[in-house]
């Protein structure tokens, strides 16, 4: 009886395994993909933080960075490579296509570099705004960093340099004094700068014994996407000198229409940005909105201090706002020149004055021209005579035409009933003279 029970139970246990094999084995490994393309900046780190994050908290076994990337920001390159350099997490950057700039030092901050056949690698300079090399100081600071990233996962960092800085002579590579370092697939695997040539995603799996893993994709959210496109070096100018211009035009039209809602759009998509990428608070949001209040208020109170405080409370949210202080103070620079040639425009060219001025200055006057005096004149009463109903000394009342006047003499005394006549009227003042009877 024993014994088929025992039987009983095997049939029973292999029928479970059968049934539910992921039950049968050990747990199966887990791989996140993260996606690393188009531009590097802020956006793309706030994603990158995320992700890593996201993979952390459920334990994987390995980060697989898919980078098809020009380049972008240093800045934002340097604290992505800090994030996955301190990441406890095995990482691996998969060159789908290119690495090149600020993706390159990205790649060289994982701790294995796959590439597909025809990947390229290198090309890190620093380029400023203008398109021309950087400072001595930046330039001297990433080519440090790039020789940093390399060395501490046993990369000779001479190849590093010469991605990054010109004077590098290596002619094994093709890369002569006065020209950057770009690696092919191969010649990254000759140099050490890559575990090995992959045809693709499936393969680069295979090489890392994980083809049965439980393979995650983390992706962007929609919110993600535009945070990062918002946050763009080329993008942030362009949102302020919308918000600037928009103002201004504003301030010259009548009512609120599409120029101020377009203004008032664009700082909100700004600060929306800057929110979800994680580079400002709700602080700064607050700070800027204190800032306009203060501006606004200057129009009411006098002192001009007011006035100063909000500028310096806008101008200082925007810099609290941004990762790069360079950046926003050239975006800043041209939204103000955009705005200061619009109001020379429309009040030196179109000749319009601020209308939102005039709700607050009052800018009638009561002339002659159209129709104003400061008091009744009696013209009528030229040559007119009366008596005098009052002594005249020299002011006092007189009956002109049965009507009692208040007039006055030209210094003499007049006494009460005297017959005068009005020789002057001069608004209010009546200026009579005593007639001989």
């Amino acid at each position: 009886m024993r014994l088929w029970h025992s039987a009983f139970v095997l049939i029973l246990t292999m029928f479970a395994f059968a049934l539910f094999p992921q039950y049968s084995s050990a747990k199966s490994e887990t791989v996140y993909i993260v996606p690393v393309e188009d531009t590097v900046e802020n956006g793309l780190y706030a994603f990158l933080k995320r992700a890593l994050k996201t993979a952390e908290s459920n334990k994987a076994d390995l980060v697989i960075l898919d980078i098809n990337t020009p380049g972008g920001a240093v800045d934002a390159a340097g604290k992505i490579g800090k994030l996955i350099s301190e990441t406890p997490i095995r990482t691996a950057a998969f060159v789908n296509n290119r690495a090149l700039s600020a993706g390159a030092y990205i790649s060289l901050n994982a701790d294995e570099i796959y590439m597909v056949p025809n990947a390229t690698m290198g090309s890190a300079a620093v380029i400023d705004s203008s398109g021309n090399m950087a400072e001595k100081k930046a330039q001297s600071y990433w080519v440090a960093a790039m020789e940093t990233a390399a060395e501490q996962n046993g990369r000779d960092p001479r190849y590093a340099r010469a991605m990054a800085q010109e004077g590098v002579n290596l002619p094994e590579f093709e890369a002569k004094k006065g020209s950057l370092l770009t690696l092919t697939a191969a010649e990254a695997e000759r140099a050490g700068y890559s575990e090995g040539t992959v045809a693709g995603r499936a393969v680069l799996l295979k090489e890392f014994g994980l083809e049965d893993a439980d393979i995650r994709h983390v992706n962007e959210t929609f919110s993600e996407k535009l945070a990062r496109l918002l946050t763009s070096p080329f993008v942030v100018p362009l949102l302020l000198t919308i918000a600037a211009v928009g103002l201004v035009i504003e301030v010259f039209s009548p009512g609120f229409g599409i120029p101020g809602l377009a203004g008032i759009t664009a700082l909100i998509l700004f600060f929306y940005g800057h929110l979800v990428a994680g580079l400002a608070g709700y602080e700064t949001v607050a700070l800027f909105v204190i800032g306009m209040f203060l501006i606004v208020l200057e129009f009411f109170l006098p002192g001009g201090i007011t006035g100063v405080l909000g500028l310096v409370a806008v101008i200082a949210s925007l810099f609290m706002a941004s990762g790069n202080v360079v950046n926003m103070a050239l975006s800043i620079f041209i939204a103000l020149t955009a705005s200061i040639l619009v109001s020379i425009l429309f009040v030196k060219v179109f000749r319009r004055k601020m209308n939102f001025f005039k709700k607050i200055i009052l800018t009638d006057s009561t002339n002659t021209e159209k129709g104003y005096v400061s008091n009744q004149n009696r013209l009528e009463l030229m040559g007119k005579q009366g008596r005098a109903l009052t002594d005249l000394r020299p002011s006092g009342t007189a009956l002109i035409d049965e009507e009692r006047v208040d007039v006055v003499t030209e210094g003499s005394f007049i006494t009460k009933g005297s017959l005068v006549r009005v020789i002057k009227a001069e608004g209010s003042r009546i200026v009579v003279r005593e007639v001989n009877e």
